[in-house]
């Protein structure tokens, strides 16, 4: 038993790693087109390096398809050749032949949740980060105009950037306060620099400002200039403005100039969330409900889509064992059944954004699914 076991390892490595690969190639060669639009006179080191970040996010969602083309090549030779056949002929049933396909997409299952939950999330920031900072050259200019919530209600807005100084210009940055959302600081600077997670301004303006008492001065006698100087003093409880024109003003961010631009320099933001910041999210008490439901939802995705490459390998053991006659057949058997999971998959995440409270069904639909059709296909074979 211990031979068969080898032997029927060795058979699924090849068309794992091959298709792991071949998948990764395409999807990374997909990225390159899209994005290369924007790159001139670009070293080739950093360009690979770019790919290079990509890698982690992209094999999590390529091992799925991988796993499923391991098991269809694997025992669909192993049927072609009856070697199946020789081995039931000796009394060994197809459970007891399939245990290494259990066993090779489970360490795949545990390389794709390290790789969703650890790696991806920091190689995502990187990506977005070396591709607007470096490739491009257009740094915080690409934000211009924007209003980034930097987290711990601070957020920031710049009128203009030079990419050489990396200087921003006509920046305000605002914090309000939880509790009151009339009440706040408006900090007003010509110029400003935004590196790690430190703001530093100069030439910088600090208001505190009372809205609901602004609301409150047309109710002042006009008549009585103490009462309105009173009121006014009320409005702007304090005022900065530093007799020295090039003090600097710094600032500590929650959010990293790198998680910046993964969070907002593309139309759709880096998948940047792992499993410390998922966590802390939901173990916070005075965290928002909605950041809570979505840290939520998004733990349960990452965990939910690694674990398909083990529902998967053993849903194509049936489509293997009656199909996979030859390579191109096989290829072909692999790709339709990680289309209709993902297309599963994809329906599920709606549902679950559809019922935030309770995201777990919508989130598992497509691995439960095919779990119960892999194992009613499994006893009819």
């Amino acid at each position: 038993m211990t031979r068969l076991t080898r032997y029927v390892t060795r058979e699924l490595w090849p068309p794992l790693l091959a298709g792991t690969l071949l998948f990764t190639a395409i999807l990374s060669f997909g990225y390159f087109f899209i994005s290369s639009q924007y790159l001139r006179g670009v070293p080739l080191g950093l360009v690979g390096q770019w790919i290079a970040y990509q890698v982690p996010d992209t094999l999590v969602k390529v091992l799925p398809m991988a796993a499923v083309l391991m098991t269809v090549v694997a025992f669909g030779r192993l049927a072609t050749e009856r070697e199946l056949v020789a081995v039931q002929a000796g009394g060994i049933g197809l459970g007891q032949v399939a245990r290494p396909v259990v066993a090779v997409a489970a360490g795949v299952t545990a390389l794709a949740l390290w790789l969703s939950l650890w790696v991806a999330p920091r190689a995502n920031v990187e990506t977005r980060s070396l591709y607007w900072d470096v490739l491009t050259g257009s740094g915080l200019g690409r934000l211009v105009g924007q209003t980034l919530d930097l987290r711990g209600g601070l957020t920031l807005s710049l009128a203009g950037y030079d990419h050489e100084t990396r200087r921003m210009s006509g920046v305000r940055v605002e914090r309000w306060q939880q509790d009151d959302i009339r009440r706040g600081t408006v900090i007003f600077a010509q110029q400003g620099t935004f590196e790690d997670n430190r703001l530093s301004l100069t030439g910088y303006q600090v208001f505190s400002v009372n809205y609901a008492a602004a609301a409150e001065l047309t109710r002042v006698p006009e008549n009585d200039p103490a009462a309105f100087r009173a009121a006014v003093n009320e409005v702007f409880p304090s005022v900065v403005l530093p007799e020295d024109p090039g003090a600097a003003l710094n600032l500590d961010t929650g959010l990293s100039r790198q998680e910046t631009f993964a969070q907002y320099a593309d139309a759709i933001g880096a998948d940047s969330q792992g499993w410390p910041e998922l966590i802390a999210t939901l173990g916070d008490p005075g965290a928002p409900a909605q950041e809570r439901q979505d840290a939520r939802l998004n733990l349960n995705r990452k965990l939910a889509l690694p674990f398909g490459n083990l529902v998967l390998a053993l849903a194509a053991l049936p489509f293997a064992l009656r199909y996979g006659r030859t390579l191109g057949v096989s290829l072909g058997i692999a790709l339709m059944i990680a289309v209709a999971y993902y297309l599963v998959f994809f329906v599920g995440l709606t549902l679950a954004g559809s019922f935030p409270a309770l995201p777990e069904p919508g989130v598992w639909l497509a691995n439960v699914a095919f779990a119960l059709a892999a194992l009613w296909l499994l006893r009819r074979t």
